[in-house]
């Protein structure tokens, strides 16, 4: 009881050290300690800014050489380290090219091999744009096919885009590999918790106009997934004018703008391209024959 009093004592004073930016050292009752703090901004806009500050902390310590911190806690701490990888590709109606935007915390640079990838692919990077927000970083290319100039709109072409990126992504941050499914076959540490497919799995339908009908999927991420898609729409005659791909980590998350006859998808259609999609994503071992 003394003991735990006296750390206690010695932590309250150690988190008002470190608040005020003095140096505390190791508690005396034990043979190591450490006081791990973060901060979370929130902005707020209302006829100017306020900024507020929210601390946490999580102590850890070692008594007799065995250390306090839990293996959960651990894992936790060093999947927070590594930022979350964000590859998007965007098609937006009002520009002429396509747009890609990859994030990875702070630690991407200017992307030269990434773009030198791209043309590669017979891509033309007509603009790159570099900005940062709230300490992470997001690298923004314009990019249009060199044969015609124009966007993008080729479902198996912009899934050869989204696997170049992160491939390089991987290449030059193999910390990446362990946050991203295609880390398990480029990189070199595969993920260790991957997101149930059951789970993972939404699909939603709505109508995008009279002539077209916007598909949004979201499931577990996978090399090819993207013409696996297409070719099961493929398969009951609906037409796939373009798609926005968004891939946030193990999970995609896809909007597919698509027509039936020249006309937006029924509500019958649409149930039918759900189940379809449905039963084959969540089954992704199924065999193509058996589809």
């Amino acid at each position: 009881m003394a003991i735990a009093n006296a750390f206690c004592t010695s932590l309250r004073s150690a988190i008002s050290d470190a608040d005020s930016g003095v140096y505390s050292p190791s508690l005396p009752q034990f043979t190591a300690a450490k006081l791990h703090s973060s901060a979370v901004f929130h902005t707020f806009s209302n006829a100017g800014v306020a900024v507020s500050r929210r601390r946490r902390y999580t102590v850890s310590c070692t008594l007799d050489g065995v250390d306090s911190l839990s293996p959960a806690l651990k894992d936790e701490q060093e999947s927070v380290s590594i930022p979350l990888p964000i590859v998007q590709i965007i098609q937006d109606p009002e520009c002429d090219a396509t747009t890609v935007e990859i994030s990875f915390g702070d630690r991407l640079g200017l992307l030269i091999d990434t773009m030198k990838a791209l043309k590669d692919l017979g891509l033309d990077v007509v603009k790159g744009i570099v900005t940062t927000q709230d300490s992470v970083k997001k690298t923004k290319f314009l990019i249009t096919r060199l044969d015609t100039g124009r966007k993008v709109e080729d479902p198996d072409l912009l899934e050869n885009i989204r696997l170049t990126i992160i491939q390089n992504l991987i290449k030059y941050h193999p910390e990446s590999s362990e946050r991203l499914a295609m880390g398990e076959a480029f990189g070199i540490k595969a993920p260790e918790k991957k997101p149930d497919v059951d789970i993972a799995t939404h699909i939603h339908v709505k109508d995008d106009g009279p002539k077209r009908s916007m598909l949004y999927v979201e499931t577990a991420d996978r090399s090819g997934l993207l013409m696996e898609v297409v070719k099961i729409m493929a398969d009951v005659n609906i037409h796939v004018e373009s798609a926005e791909i968004d891939t946030e980590g193990l999970i995609a998350k896809d909007k597919f703008y698509v027509s039936y006859g020249g006309a937006a998808l029924t509500r019958s259609m649409s149930q039918v391209l759900v189940n379809c999609l449905r039963y084959y994503l969540r089954r992704p071992e199924t065999d193509e024959e058996s589809y």
